[in-house]
């Protein structure tokens, strides 16, 4: 089965498999030729994601009325 394109990935998988990625070419058992295969998904991976973190910033800046005194209120997960 072939891979999911990068944008067709959700932020959580993509970095789910960028942390696989980071973990396979540490250990240091990959082919030159496979360590650079990973090092290219993991680029198209980290580009993808940072443009989901991107448009979220985006999507927050509207909802708050791009006003940078409106205090950020945290998520329910960030307060443990």
């Amino acid at each position: 089965m072939a891979a999911k394109k990068p944008e067709n990935l959700s932020f959580e998988e993509a970095m789910t498999e960028l942390e696989g990625i980071v973990q396979a070419m540490e250990q240091g058992s990959l082919t030159l030729e496979q360590s650079l295969k990973q090092f290219e998904r993991g680029v198209q991976l980290a580009n993808a994601s940072n443009e989901k973190l991107s448009s979220a910033e985006q999507k927050v800046s509207i909802l708050m009325g791009n006003d940078p005194e409106t205090p950020v209120t945290p998520m329910p997960n960030e307060l443990d």
